[in-house]
């Protein structure tokens, strides 16, 4: 994901040290209640579709900017999952960049549009049954994620 402008600001300042960062989580399920997840570029995981909340912007339009941005679909939130945060959602980039994730989790469906890749933050989508969920290569934060919010079990 791109640097918001705004952290770019503040890694002026603090470097690589660690940031607590306002995020969300988005997990779209289809009519037979299938989860829409995402590949990003570079990466053999899955991860949930979302991102980092920008200045000015609620973590439900978050949510809504997020998923037409990388999967190119307008989404209604059906509900908050959760909020989430703490050691299992730290994560220290390549870079060195140390982020704390505090992540909003909404249940969604497809309002508009058919997803597809629409930025070059992803390399693929794909929709997986509940059961199907355990024994995917997840990304740590999806695992946790998808685990605290009971979507998965622990």
């Amino acid at each position: 994901m791109p640097t918001p402008s705004h952290i770019a600001k503040l890694r002026a300042f603090v470097g690589h040290d660690l940031l607590l960062m306002p995020s969300v989580s988005v997990l779209p399920l289809d009519d037979d209640g299938r989860l829409l997840l995402v590949r990003e570029a570079g990466l053999d995981t899955w991860s949930t579709l979302g991102g980092a909340v920008e200045i000015g912007e609620t973590p439900a339009q978050a949510a809504v900017r997020e998923s037409h941005e990388e999967l190119g679909i307008g989404v209604r939130l059906t509900r908050l999952l959760d909020v989430l945060g703490g050691p299992d959602y730290e994560v220290t980039y390549p870079n060195g960049d140390r982020v704390a994730y505090v992540v909003s989790a909404y249940e969604a469906r497809i309002a508009e549009g058919t997803p597809f890749v629409n930025d070059g933050e992803l390399r693929d989508f794909g929709w997986f049954t509940l059961a199907e969920l355990p024994g995917q290569p997840l990304s740590r934060l999806a695992r946790a994620l998808l685990t605290d919010t009971g979507i998965i079990p622990g």
